[in-house]
């Protein structure tokens, strides 16, 4: 099933916390017409002319800053070249701007140097530094297993990439019976992210059930559907085209169990004919052909860690 052009949706910005930090306001001690009773008069205990005494403070260590540079390492402002950030000079200014943090802290020297293994933002968006790193956007056909050496001999993902270098993981899986985006890496750290329903990581899919869609299945699926295994609940819902006898629906979720998709849309009522995953975070599968995949941007890398947290 070809997916058509849809809107996407992504995970919602969480609210920053504006709250923090700020003082309680309050009426002046004292003042006239600050809720005190008529004529001026004061109530018991509110306004009193009493000098104040300073509150003291706490004595709290303060945080010591982490030195990051690495005699032995790489300047900075080579390895963001690298990377693809920008020109040298560019870093640089990128460094001197206070925009680039190493392992949590903002460096602004442009002697700095660092090792590939720390961790580098610039502008809050992580940089990939180790060149050894593969990111891959597969398009997994339909009736290939996801696995690198299926035990049954099946045709399996290992057939398309098994003669690579790298050990690649896939992030996730697809039934044989299901088609659609696959994402690859030997990052295993950003996998599991990835993956794991506690980070939020959204994919989307495009299903084909039966019509006609009942007005109240997006709330029905939205509030939860009891499966035997726990309650599920979509994150979005939308018919996407209405045909007689069949529509074609976009389901977005966080969750990851087998084959939750199908089991969620059964018990609604409405069986899958048809499967797609379009979209794994903000990596959308596109135009990228059955069999085929590429190499994720740099800006797609960094958008990866973002949605993970990382």
């Amino acid at each position: 099933m070809t997916p058509p052009q849809s809107r996407r949706g992504g995970p919602a910005k969480k609210p920053s916390g504006g709250g923090r930090g700020r003082t309680p306001g309050g009426a002046a001690a004292g003042g006239r017409g600050a809720g005190g009773p008529a004529g001026g008069g004061r109530p018991r205990g509110v306004g009193t002319t009493k000098k104040s005494q300073p509150t003291a403070l706490p004595n709290r260590p303060k945080a010591k800053p982490v030195d990051v540079h690495d005699p032995d390492g790489i300047r900075l402002q080579k390895l963001l070249a690298s990377a693809g950030v920008g020109s040298r000079r560019v870093c640089e200014q990128l460094i001197s701007e206070g925009r680039v943090e190493v392992d949590g802290q903002v460096v602004t020297e442009l002697g700095v140097r660092i090792n590939a293994d720390q961790v580098v933002h610039v502008d809050g968006v992580r940089v990939t530094l180790d060149e050894s790193r593969v990111y891959l956007a597969f398009n997994k056909p339909l009736n290939v297993v996801t696995s690198m050496n299926d035990d049954l001999g099946r045709i399996d993902i290992g057939d398309y990439f098994g003669d690579r270098k790298e050990r690649l993981f896939h992030v996730g899986r697809l039934d044989a019976d299901t088609e659609g985006l696959l994402l690859l890496t030997n990052d295993g750290d950003l996998a599991h992210r990835l993956q794991h329903p506690k980070y939020g990581v959204l994919k989307t899919y495009l299903a084909q059930i039966r019509g006609p869609v009942p007005r109240d299945l997006g709330k029905r699926l939205r509030e939860g559907i009891e499966l035997e295994d726990g309650p599920v609940k979509v994150d979005s819902f939308r018919v996407v085209d209405s045909q007689p006898g069949k529509a074609i629906v976009e389901v977005i979720l966080h969750e990851g169990r087998k084959h939750i998709v199908r089991r969620m849309l059964a018990e609604a009522g409405h069986p899958v004919l048809s499967l797609v995953r379009t979209q794994v975070g903000p990596i959308r599968l596109g135009d990228t052909k059955p069999g085929k995949f590429r190499r994720l941007t740099k800006g797609e890398v960094g958008d990866l860690y973002s949605a993970a947290g990382m």
